[in-house]
């Protein structure tokens, strides 16, 4: 599995976006820099938070495999995207 020691980015994006033409960066509802908390979720995958975000990554992707919004679960229709932080 890759370096789980870097910073990552997750978008919240409307699962919708990807026939609009906008990027992901550009369509994102919400943003948020999580780092690895060292913790491994229930998905088997580490675990990132940050800005209210808990996930799930499978880092390899990076793919999010489980994400919490301010505690909660994300809400029909919206999909996450994490990208490598700059």
């Amino acid at each position: 599995m890759a370096n789980t020691s870097q910073k990552l980015k997750i978008f919240v994006v409307p699962e919708h976006v990807r026939s609009t033409g906008l990027s992901v960066e550009e369509a994102a509802v919400r943003t948020a820099v999580v780092e690895p908390t060292g913790e491994t979720g229930a998905s088997g995958y580490p675990r990132y938070a940050g800005d209210g975000l808990v996930a799930d990554i499978d880092t390899r992707g990076p793919t999010v495999e489980a994400l919490l919004v301010d505690g909660a679960e994300l809400d029909y229709g919206l999909t996450a995207v994490a990208a490598a932080q700059d």
